[in-house]
């Protein structure tokens, strides 16, 4: 694995612009002071019907200064890395922090933290996407379009990589200085079928990660085997009959399951969310305070962790944004909520001895905010095998893939669609359904997971593009989870639901 910060990135005066920044604004009357030095490398690359469509490649660089005076917050940032600058940004920042302070409402204090000095931490990838090049890149993506256009079922392609390299240098007035690098990939072939029966697609499965350039090969994602499956796929899909709605038995799959754990358990158990701090960008949460150790959040095999140390995570880190290093804590136990995701202001605000490392911002220019950890449905150690899943529905519906999802302000009421529906009677696959919605409220639809997959069904999925705040920052992040069994869910017709 590649564990080395690029030389280029380590080049720059980091320690002397962050001590600039430090001192200038203690003696200027702040606090607390913490600086951020970041470099962020975004690589975009499309192809349609294996002809390149899109590419770019952009670097975006800058300096962050974030003071408390008086107990209130000051920021100034600047896409200028000098030690001028961050003596200018510090000053910026404490009368930023001055000004505000009539306007507080509250004082704002941090919980505590071990001073991490001189720290380095690189994730686990072994090719740096960006050093692969741009035609080998599209050789790839071309290959796998191509063997998709070969079928006489698929009458055009999509496909698109993302890759980006993050590199983020932190230090604070209390001592810590840690120096990050991480990579991650996104990749999705898309097969699209058009005749007369309208438009029909179907894309692969494989899910964003923190690897580099090796995730397009095999060894970490069948991609071959994958493609070579997509196009009889498709045609049953597009044969396939509409789903007739009522209730069945779902085996829900990871690579679809994961999205309903983001939106109804990620959001809902953001504590700034859940006591209303963040209430602007997609409401509140319906699992408030005090209703921990006590809510019946899903079934008894219902276990859920937050961390930020999951090997290939996109939320993985060595520290978050505040300093603080990474974490692994229980949600939701035994069904039960008993946790939540913290930054170290929103700890503070309730009383918590300790950040779990919850702090993120998306580029210097914005200030860190409580954001989601990898959120993750733990196996069961003894559970089934997917074909020993399979073999115990008697009349139910596999879903794979995500697509279109809906859920309300407070993360309760949702319905999800998905990629792929394969119907099940008496323990067989017996062929495809489409417009195949699952529509439930959170704790109804947890409460009725009834069969948790073993290990071997375990897959960590997530998505590169999560929102928050306002201005809105964007944030990677990942959700392991088994394939799970639930109870009777309410099926959908999606045409039917329309007025189509």
């Amino acid at each position: 694995m590649n564990k080395n910060v690029d030389a280029d990135f380590l080049a720059l005066p980091l320690a002397a612009v962050s001590d600039a920044a430090i001192s200038t604004a203690k003696d200027a009357g702040a606090s607390h002071v913490d600086v951020r030095i970041e470099r962020t490398r975004n690589g975009l690359l499309s192809l349609r019907d294996a002809r390149p469509e899109t590419q770019s490649d952009e670097t975006n660089a800058g300096l962050g200064v974030r003071v408390i005076v008086n107990g209130a917050w000051g920021f100034a940032s600047s896409p200028e890395i000098s030690v001028d600058v961050a003596k200018k940004l510090a000053l910026t920042a404490v009368a930023m922090a001055k000004t505000s302070k009539p306007l507080s409402t509250e004082l704002v204090s941090l919980v505590t933290e071990p001073v991490y000095a001189n720290q380095t931490w690189v994730s686990d990838y072994e090719i740096d996407p960006f050093s692969v090049s741009d035609s080998d890149k599209k050789d790839r993506l071309a290959d796998l379009s191509n063997r998709l256009l070969k079928s006489a079922n698929v009458n055009h392609t999509s496909a698109h990589t993302m890759f980006v390299k993050e590199q983020k240098h932190y230090a604070d007035s209390y001592g810590t200085s840690t120096t990050q690098q991480r990579v991650r990939i996104q990749t999705q072939i898309e097969a699209i079928s058009i005749g007369d029966h309208g438009f029909e697609s179907m894309r692969t499965l494989a899910q964003p990660a923190g690897f580099g350039w090796e995730w397009m090969g095999n060894s970490h994602w069948k991609w071959d085997d994958e493609i070579a499956e997509l196009p009889s796929l498709l045609a049953e899909k597009v044969a396939a009959p509409s789903v007739e709605p009522g209730r069945y038995d779902v085996l829900v799959h990871p690579s679809n399951l994961w999205l309903t754990i983001h939106e109804s358990i990620g959001h809902a158990t953001e504590l700034d969310r859940a006591i209303g701090y963040e209430a602007n960008y997609a409401g509140t949460s319906f699992a408030t305070p005090d209703k921990l150790n006590t809510l019946q959040y899903g079934s008894k095999l219902m276990n859920v962790t937050g961390d930020r140390a999951t090997p290939h995570g996109l939320s993985t880190v060595g520290f978050d944004d505040e300093g603080v290093a990474a974490q692994r804590w229980d949600i939701i136990k035994d069904g039960v909520l008993v946790g939540y995701q913290l930054d170290r202001r929103i700890a503070a605000r309730v009383n918590r001895d300790r950040s779990n490392g919850c702090a993120f911002a998306d580029s210097p220019a914005h200030v860190p905010i409580q954001r989601m950890p990898n959120v993750s449905l733990q196996p069961n150690p003894t559970g089934p095998t997917y074909d020993e899943m399979v073999a115990s529905m008697e009349d139910g519906i596999i879903i794979k893939g995500d697509k279109s999802w809906s859920i309300d302000m407070q993360r309760y009421n949702f319905q999800f669609t998905g990629q792929q529906f394969h119907r099940v009677k008496n323990g067989k696959i017996v062929g495809q359904l489409k417009d195949v919605a699952y529509q439930a409220t959170t704790t109804d639809f947890w409460g009725s997971m009834k069969v948790v997959g073993g290990p071997s069904t375990y897959v960590l999925g997530g998505a590169f593009n999560c929102g928050k705040a306002q201005p809105g920052q964007i944030a990677a992040v990942s959700h392991g989870c088994p394939a799970a069994i639930f109870d009777k869910v309410n099926i959908l017709n999606t045409v039917a639901e329309a007025g189509k």
